[in-house]
């Protein structure tokens, strides 16, 4: 069940976080076109420190599964994207990760920086908490450690406790709803592969599928609840599609 959920998931991961961010363009090009790239920067920027604490969410529960690295993979895209120097930023991006994900008991002194930056500003907050509460849910459950790392983070950014449990019980009742494909033809077409195609054939079809219904971080702004909810949909019956073509070959 596990990774019939990661594109319900992938689609819902940014549906939460743009839908309750209209004004998304603080984190625009424009924003960031005198940005001077550096470490110490980025680690102590909004962006910055909410890598390092998705970072602790997804190590929460002593790993950091092949479904939780794809989804950060296409976080760190959309975010290194709005620097001047992408690759660069990308790089440190994912610095800043393994070192936060392999590092000490600091989760409670990031929360807090970060709850500081974004202090009374309720937009962001629920951005980056509907982020990571959707980053636990990727492998079909929350475990106690990561609920216990969730609700550290929410208490130090000053998170609704209403909004909270809202965006966590959203996620499981999505969870419940997710039913897989029943037909290997299907899910051929759906992938727009032939039977006897390969599986380095089929991968490439399914990543590029992703990338097209993926809600991009910038390209999402200004886009609908009814255009975020069918790029949800489509993103489910894709990874749906895919996995059952992974086991039938």
């Amino acid at each position: 069940m596990g990774n019939l959920i990661l594109f319900a998931i992938l689609g819902a991961f940014f549906y939460y976080i743009f839908k309750s961010y209209s004004n998304y363009t603080v984190y625009s090009q424009e924003a960031f076109k005198n940005f001077s790239v550096t470490k110490d920067k980025l680690e102590r920027s909004d962006l910055g420190l909410f890598v390092a604490l998705v970072a602790k969410v997804a190590k929460a529960d002593g790993k950091v599964d092949a479904l939780e690295a794809q989804l950060i993979g296409i976080m760190f895209d959309d975010i290194s994207a709005i620097f001047p120097e992408p690759e660069k930023t990308k790089n440190i991006l994912k610095e800043i990760f393994n070192e936060q994900k392999d590092g000490g008991n600091n989760l409670e002194d990031l929360a807090s920086d970060l709850g500081h930056s974004i202090k009374r500003d309720k937009a962001k907050q629920q951005q980056f908490m509907g982020f990571l509460i959707q980053l636990a849910f990727v492998d079909g459950e929350v475990s106690k450690s990561e609920e216990e790392v969730l609700q550290i983070i929410a208490q130090f950014l000053e998170f609704d406790p209403k909004a909270y449990h809202a965006i966590f019980n959203q996620f499981e009742n999505m969870m419940k709803n997710i039913h897989p494909q029943a037909n290997i033809s299907d899910a051929y077409k759906l992938l727009g592969v032939n039977e006897s195609d390969n599986m380095s054939i089929v991968k490439k079809a399914y990543r590029k599928l992703v990338r097209q219904y993926h809600p991009d971080i910038i390209k999402s702004q200004g886009k609908d609840e009814a255009y975020m909810k069918e790029a949800t949909q489509k993103t489910q019956e894709i990874n749906q599609a895919y996995e059952m073509i992974k086991k039938f070959k």
